[in-house]
């Protein structure tokens, strides 16, 4: 401590000064990088040795290196990698080589053999960053490492990438070899480009050397080449402002992340943000003008798309544990079936049966692979139709974005190659490749499809084989293929006349074909009655919300409603879709099977009746659309078995919806053939009864008809409405008085 004693200021360096770790040159760089591919360590594990020797033996000649466990062991280098990817890579990639030498021959020190028998080793990239979006992407960006999420809306076939050009002149016969750089090979311009003009091989004395301009040919044989693919990633639908287009970003993957996805995948990118020479930009003029595209160093792939079965998460979403014990909790709270349901589009009041319905189709059933690959589906396709005004496409528009995965469209907008896929040709390629539409990006999600009834019949039926098989074949252009589209179906529609006529039966409302109607598992009839206690509430209701008071919002008894908010939804609904498949108990089925014979003993009742087949079939589809909302009523407690209280309240969902969609029409009961007769014989009377001019009271024709000739007085009021329609007879004083106008 002898420093202290002299009668002098002493200072010390409160910082310790690093010892310079910011590597200078590119050999010094590569040594860092060697080291650590060596050297680094979690607890007693050299990770990246033993992973690239795990996968050397396996002849995959790559390794993925976390960016995080390169910060921790040499800060500068990790920044570095961020900053210049485009430099540091080259050196990584031959850092890597040489460690795969070391580690395969460590005996051999440089021997020829052990530099020939590794080619060059890929490294991947995994980075923690934050994810950007399309829109963030500015020139400050260019050639950094970026991390984008995007859905994959086509991808190119493989090509193969020169690595290594074998040339020879035509001439003189002397070669010559080069390395292309390792660009964007295949989206710049033409393959020649990078040859030498002249031949430059040094002349012989007995001989004139007068080789021509671009003397070189290539000799394919004994040059190298790798693979490599371009994607086309597009944002998520979901991340998209109001009114503007979806962007696209090109992607450049080579060697082994080629062929690692599929259209409609949902993947994070992460890469180089690059520029290329594009070939329509060269024609165009101005000099500096460059596309942008991504020369990918990472794929994680967050779809059930390309995870084989389903994959461990198919939305890529981490749950905490406090998470998961919150909504294992909340599953088994008391009432929480209503409470969710009521938490549906709490803006909207009431129709809590067509809310309990949506439910279920955010939570789907259980998909079954059957021994010989036959596949149910499991997902819940729901049908939504009635009156103007009653709110169906708000509900849509919630679904849209509650669900995790959901793409939003509307009936007379969207053509069948917009729904489905459509054949596109590449532009530089000349090859055909497939893009993906609504059904495919939201797979394994939901698609709302308003103003279904407005669509042309041939877009219709694009979507019968999505709903059922949950495939959609595709044979243009001479590509034959198989997407996948697992989706649950949202649509609503409005009945033939705008408005649901009580005239008539539902076969004549809906004017869609029975094809149709049976893939639905459930059918609403949304009609909008007059009540006054509901209209007063209804009124009360929208008030509030105007007004923007807390909410005020009640239910018919009384209750708040709508106390799970919007994430904590999306995210429980991620959880459940996860979590639990439940199976079907023995009582359970031995109540279905049952159920099922009985319903369709009561629709050819209702058949009989009327005279006339029921517009809407019941099929063995409709069983399995019982099974179906059965599972997702045990899924929402995530409980792994269906038991009988589920069944019961499936089977109450389906009479509600679909049996009542059946049986609409008939009233006091008579049936709707019964009642028909009725009318047209109370019509007759009344012309006999009135001419022209005359006029009676309501009172007198309700005496004669209905207490003494005992029509119903169902059959009489229809048909005074009915005749008022058609402007035959007039009401006034407060309907006491009938006149009669017309023929």
């Amino acid at each position: 401590m002898s420093g202290f004693d002299p009668d002098r200021v002493y200072s010390v360096a409160v910082h310790d000064i690093p010892e310079p770790t910011a590597p200078e040159l590119p050999s010094q760089t590569e040594k860092l990088l060697l080291d650590f591919l060596l050297q680094y360590r979690v607890g007693g594990d050299f990770i990246y040795r033993d992973k690239l020797r795990a996968n050397l033996l396996l002849k995959q000649h790559q390794v993925e290196v976390d960016l995080r466990h390169v910060s921790l062991y040499n800060d500068e280098l990790a920044h570095a990698i961020q900053e210049r990817p485009a430099e540091i890579l080259p050196l990584f990639e031959s850092a890597a080589a040489k460690a795969a030498r070391t580690i395969l021959f460590p005996l051999s020190s440089g021997s020829e053999a052990a530099q020939q028998s590794i080619p060059n080793v890929q490294v991947l990239i995994k980075s923690g960053m934050n994810l950007q979006q399309f829109r963030d992407l500015t020139a400050n960006t260019m050639n950094k490492l970026v991390r984008i999420p995007g859905i994959v809306i086509s991808a190119s076939v493989l090509s193969a990438r020169a690595t290594k050009l074998h040339l020879q002149c035509r001439a003189c016969r002397s070669t010559k070899i080069i390395y292309p750089p390792s660009g964007l090979g295949g989206l710049g311009g033409g393959s020649d480009r990078g040859l030498p003009r002249v031949c430059d091989a040094p002349e012989l004395e007995n001989q004139k050397k007068d080789c021509p301009l671009d003397p070189y040919l290539i000799i394919h044989s004994k040059s190298s080449f790798t693979d490599h693919q371009t994607l086309k990633l597009q944002e998520a639908p979901d991340m998209v402002p109001v009114g503007e287009l979806p962007r696209h970003m090109l992607l450049s993957v080579d060697r082994f992340l080629t062929g690692q996805v599929v259209p409609g995948a949902r993947v994070i990118a992460t890469g180089i943000y690059s520029t290329f020479q594009s070939a329509k930009n060269r024609s165009k003029g101005s000099a500096a003008l460059r596309d942008p595209y991504l020369r990918v160093v990472h794929l994680e792939v967050s779809s059930p798309a390309a995870g084989g079965a389903g994959g461990a998460n198919p939305f890529g979403v981490q749950f905490a544990p406090e998470e998961e014990e919150e909504f294992g909790e909340m599953a088994r709270s008391e009432g929480f079936y209503e409470r969710f349901a009521k938490s549906v589009a709490p803006s909207i009041y009431g129709s809590l049966d067509i809310k309990k319905a949506i439910t279920c189709l955010l939570l789907g059933g259980s998909k079954k692979i059957l021994p010989d690959g036959m596949r149910l589906r499991g997902d819940i396709n729901v049908l939504l139709l009635g009156d103007p005004g009653t709110a169906k496409s708000q509900l849509l528009k919630f679904v849209e974005k509650v669900a995790p995965i959901a793409v939003y469209t509307s009936g007379k907008g969207s053509s069948a190659a917009g729904l489905t896929a459509s054949v596109q040709r590449d532009s530089v390629s000349r090859e055909f490749y497939l893009e993906g539409g609504a059904m495919v990006l939201a797979d394994t999600g939901v698609v709302c499809i308003d103003e279904f009834d407005k669509m042309r019949d041939e877009d219709r039926v694009a979507i019968h084989e999505a709903m059922e098989q949950q495939t959609i074949s595709i044979a243009k252009a001479g590509i034959t293929t198989v997407l996948n589209s697992r989706t649950s179906v949202l649509a609503a529609a409005n009945p033939v006349w705008g408005r649901y006529d009580e005239g008539r039966s539902p076969g004549e409302n809906i004017d869609f074909q029975t094809t149709i109607l049976s893939r639905f598992d459930m059918i609403f009839i949304v009609k909008d009655e007059h009540n006054e206690q509901r209209d007063r509430m209804i009124a009360k209701h929208v008030m509030n919300i105007h007004m923007n008071r807390p909410n005020q919002s009640t239910d018919e008894n009384g209750d708040a409603v709508g106390d799970i908010d919007l994430d904590k939804m999306k995210r429980f609904i991620a959880y459940c879709k996860a979590k639990c498949a439940p199976r079907i108990s023995a009582e359970a089925q031995e109540m279905l099977s049952s159920h099922f014979v009985s319903l369709r003993k009561q629709v050819k009742q209702v058949e009989q009746d009327n005279d006339e087949r029921s517009s809407i079939p019941i099929t063995i589809r409709q069983l399995e659309a019982i099974i179906r909302i059965s599972e997702s009523l045990a899924k929402l407690t995530l409980s792994p078995v269906v038991q009988n209280h589920h069944v019961e309240e499936a089977i109450r969902l389906f009479k509600f919806s679909t049996m009542d969609a059946v049986s609409a029409g008939s009233a006091d009961g008579l049936s709707r053939g019964a009642l028909n007769e009725e009318m047209i014989k109370i019509e007759k009377e009344i012309r006999r009864r009135l001419p022209i001019g005359w006029s009676t009271s309501y009172q007198s024709l309700v005496r004669e008809f209905v207490t003494q000739q005992g029509y119903s007085s169902h059959a009489l009021e229809r048909t005074l409405y009915i005749l008022e329609k058609r402007e035959i007879i007039r009401f006034s004083g407060q309907k006491k008085v009938v006149h009669r106008v017309g023929v």
